[in-house]
């Protein structure tokens, strides 16, 4: 990272962010959710506080597992409208994402120009300004062009620098989900004699081998997205610009891992592991990542 990047970083990460302590069900319709996101809104906004609730207009983007996204336009009379975007947390998503963590990274990573502008936080949620783009799917994210531009933006995503520890964090994670996971209980019993069939006992041992063997590639650790699937790379064809978004998982890790999931999700949600990509689609990605403006002079020196 440039040291004017960095500075910028900082003085953007020290500025005041706006916060309220209202706070949105997101399991609520979305009927219900509007009038709740209008309070918020002219809470966090004070030059709309007096608009009408008819100048808000309040549409879903998207929503999965941790969040959900919403769109919100605001017009008022001879005025260029406003679009901003509010993330609703999920449901007892603080039980596998460290909100602390991601919202003290957020900063540095908005400042330094990934994903949108981080306008503010309120009790279960955060407000950033609106991207006019698109995500990708799985088969866009496996096409030479894209793979190149993903390439060329992880790159400098892994070029952060992010305050506090740098400690790689994939088996903190692995042992916490795996802690969690080994005193669920079910009421459904057919789901709980299937879990019952779990010997964790084995899988513990796994975790610990996979570690030692990892430990001997001496991969570089970096700060990393964890979760690049294609629902958060989002490109703007008319910029010819790529954002990486959603950083709820992002934190110091092996660089090689991150790359690794990255590959992982062109199988998409249906794991179809036969669109891994082969040795010649990750090595065209390698190119772009390891000289993104020359990658034809990239060369390898093969064991084979």
């Amino acid at each position: 990272m440039e040291v004017a990047e960095q500075e910028a970083c900082q003085g953007y990460a020290s500025q005041d962010i706006l916060s309220s302590p209202l706070t949105i069900d997101p399991s609520l319709p979305l009927p219900h959710i509007k009038h709740h996101v209008v309070d918020l809104c002219k809470d966090m906004f004070k030059e709309w506080s007096n608009l009408d609730d008819s100048c808000f207009l309040v549409e879903r983007i998207s929503g999965g597992i941790t969040n959900l996204l919403l769109k919100v336009s605001v017009k008022e009379e001879n005025r260029v409208d406003v679009s901003i975007a509010i993330r609703l947390f999920g449901l007892n998503t603080d039980n596998i994402i460290d909100r602390q963590r991601e919202l003290q990274a957020i900063k540095y990573i908005s400042a330094a120009g990934f994903g949108a502008k981080w306008l503010g936080v309120f009790g279960n949620g955060m407000v950033q300004s609106f991207i006019n783009a698109y995500t990708l799917t799985p088969s866009d994210m496996r096409e030479p062009k894209q793979a190149a531009k993903i390439a060329k933006q992880l790159q400098r995503f892994h070029q952060l620098e992010i305050p506090g520890s740098k400690e790689p964090q994939l088996w903190n994670e692995i042992i916490k989900f795996f802690e969690q996971a080994s005193v669920l209980g079910f009421d459904d019993i057919k789901k709980q004699k299937t879990y019952e069939t779990i010997s964790f006992a084995e899988v513990h041992d796994e975790i610990v081998e996979l570690k030692e063997l990892t430990e001997r590639l001496n991969s570089p650790v970096v700060y990393a997205h964890n979760d690049l699937l294609s629902g958060n790379v989002m490109i703007n064809n008319e910029q010819d610009k790529v954002y990486l978004i959603d950083y709820e998982y992002a934190s110091y890790n092996y660089r090689g891992y991150d790359i690794g999931n990255h590959f992982a999700e062109y199988a998409g949600f249906d794991c179809d592991y036969t669109f891994y990509p082969n040795r010649n689609e990750q090595y065209h990605f390698f190119r772009h990542y390891l000289q993104p403006e020359r990658p034809n002079e990239v060369c390898y020196h093969l064991p084979w």
